[in-house]
């Protein structure tokens, strides 16, 4: 048995001294190659994939932080849009202006013939020759007081006779001022329908009552009209707009009047249109849980039309943060990452958070810093490396 177990040894021994010589130089080799570090690609000097592969620098710019974008739509500012309205009933003789004309503020578009017009000319000229009257009994009343007071002191009237003619003259002085303000108002009606008081039958001409373009046409000649407080066509000026979103409640709070509004619309695919945010809404609608945010733009080309869809976008506060080229950053284990150099040929992958789209690139929120060089193109040929 020990003679047994000897030889058992002595060609185990050959064996493991044969072994260790036949695996030596392989073994020398893993000692002398070079070790690439946890998470580093490296590519051998002169191989061609390293030609493939272009570095940058990370650059910084001033990226804003919690953007909120919302669906937009075009709508009227409703503080330049205006309703023209009869101001009597009447008949429509003339409609001078259509869909879609420019008005100036007191042109003239809608001609009536009205009942009222010739009463307000009748009640004016009333109202004259009742202004008239009074100032004709004030001057007599005048004159006879001034009489009585000479006659009272020569002894030739009673006190009280004076005092009666001094009575006369109060109500005459009276009557000539409620007729001054039944002529004024006489006047002001006649000046608001645009009628003399020495016409009759006339026309009341009724006029823009601000600049803009015809957006609604309600009437025709020949109708004619006893509510007046129908529109007849309605008039906007639109060389400034508002765009209306309805911002998600939980992001009602990155918005603030005065911000920048990014305007992107259907129409206009590629163009961005710039505004700032004028008014936010003081409550939250129960059914969408929105809020409704009015940003104003200019339109001085009458480009931007109401109804218009598209989006908007709210930029928040600025921050300067680390900017990569898109192709620099790429999938990988569902993960974004880049490839910082490390040295010639070494390629540290790196993971990182990445924020908004800045132009051609693509801010990144943690991982590099500005200053690192990273593979700006080629980064797909390392990643599965």
């Amino acid at each position: 048995m020990i003679t047994r177990w000897v030889a058992v040894v002595a060609i185990a021994v050959i064996a493991a001294g044969c072994g260790e010589g036949a695996g030596a130089p392989a073994a020398a080799a893993r000692t002398n190659a070079p070790m690439a570090e946890p998470g580093v690609v490296t590519i051998a000097a002169g191989s061609p994939q390293l030609a493939l592969l272009r570095v940058g620098a990370v650059q910084a710019a001033d990226v804003s932080q919690n953007d909120v974008v919302a669906p937009a739509r075009v709508v009227i500012d409703p503080n330049r849009i205006a309703r023209v309205l009869l101001p009597v009933p009447g008949r429509i003789v003339d409609v001078t202006v259509k869909l879609g004309d420019q008005v100036e503020q007191g042109q003239p578009v809608v001609a009536v013939e009205s009942p009222e017009a010739d009463a307000a000319a009748g009640a004016a000229r009333q109202a004259d020759a009742a202004e008239r009257q009074a100032e004709a009994t004030l001057v007599k009343a005048e004159a006879d007081y001034q009489r009585s007071r000479e006659l009272l002191e020569h002894g030739a009237v009673a006190q009280k006779d004076v005092l009666a003619v001094q009575n006369d003259r109060a109500q005459a002085l009276a009557a000539l001022e409620t007729a001054r303000v039944g002529r004024e108002q006489a006047r002001r009606r006649l000046e608001m329908l645009g009628l003399a008081a020495s016409g009759f039958r006339q026309r009341v001409l009724v006029r823009a009552p601000i600049s803009g373009k015809v957006l609604e046409v309600g009437v025709a000649a020949g109708e004619y009209r006893n509510d007046t407080s129908a529109a007849l066509m309605t008039v906007a000026e639109l060389s400034r707009v508002w765009v209306s979103a309805e911002v998600p409640e939980p992001d009602i709070r990155f918005v603030r009047p005065g911000h920048t509004a990014a305007i992107s619309l259907i129409a206009f695919p590629g163009r961005t249109f710039t505004g700032r945010v004028a008014r936010i809404a003081d409550v939250v609608d129960p059914q969408t849980r929105t809020v409704k945010v009015h940003s104003e733009l200019a339109n001085a080309d009458g480009q931007l039309r109401p109804d218009m869809f598209g989006t908007v976008r709210y930029a928040g506060p600025s921050q300067r943060v680390p900017v990569v080229p898109l192709a620099a950053v790429v999938q990988q284990y569902g993960r974004p990452v880049v490839f910082v150099e490390r040295g010639a040929g070494a390629f540290e992958r790196r993971q990182v958070d990445v924020g908004p789209r800045v132009g051609e690139g693509i801010a990144i929120v943690r991982g590099v810093a500005p200053g690192e060089r990273v593979v700006v193109d080629g980064a797909v040929l390392l990643k599965d490396r």
